[in-house]
């Protein structure tokens, strides 16, 4: 994204349509700045001016700067596995949103999630696993019952009322809710498709 793209997405609307934009330039196969990863791109970037934070998961198939077809300095970018909230993300978040006044946060969840599929055999199985993973399994437990665990589609369905959870909970952050409600920024929801490569927003 160029600076003046970057200057003219300082609306949630207008930044929700560049990342939209960048979505549809990658799956086309036209992407404006592809994998340019070089440093030479890193310092023609210049000052920090995103547009944008997305909070996206983990997995090795979904690097979301390359699915936005984004350059350096257009957006932040936070990955747990499933997307899952801490203190820490939060914070970051907070931080994005109110010392670098970015519009817009994205919650992009993706389908296949093997962390979303380790909470569906946890409420189907009975057996939690160990560590930190438990915690993280555990933020997405709610996700999981209130679509049905025995559901044949539970894990799609999942992944998309996690998503959803997770966009609810930030929008009411004690930081955040402020902005949201005067439309200052806004707080979406969306799934990747790993097959297409496309992302879809989701309704409310």
């Amino acid at each position: 994204m160029t600076g003046s793209s970057a200057a003219a997405a300082r609306t949630p609307r207008a930044a929700l349509a560049e990342l939209l934009t960048g979505n549809r330039r990658f799956v086309s196969g036209q992407p404006v700045h592809g994998h340019d990863v070089t440093a030479a791109a890193a310092v023609a970037s210049g000052d920090q001016q995103p547009y944008a934070v997305l909070l996206g998961c983990i997995d090795s198939r979904v690097p979301l700067e390359a699915i936005f077809d984004q350059t350096f300095g257009s957006i932040c970018v936070i990955r747990t596995g499933a997307h899952v909230l801490d203190r820490a993300v939060c914070g970051s978040i907070e931080y994005v949103v109110g010392q670098l006044g970015v519009p817009l946060v994205m919650v992009l969840g993706h389908e296949r999630c093997g962390a979303v599929a380790s909470a569906v055999d946890t409420l189907r199985t009975g057996e939690r696993p160990g560590g930190s993973l438990a915690y993280v399994v555990d933020q997405i437990a709610p996700a999981v019952t209130e679509v049905g665990a025995d559901d044949p589609r539970a894990h799609p369905m999942a992944v998309r009322r996690h998503v959803l959870r997770t966009v609810a909970t930030l929008r009411a952050d004690d930081l955040l809710s402020g902005p949201v409600a005067d439309g200052r920024v806004d707080v979406v929801g969306a799934v990747y498709d790993l097959a297409t490569g496309e992302v879809t927003l989701l309704d409310r």
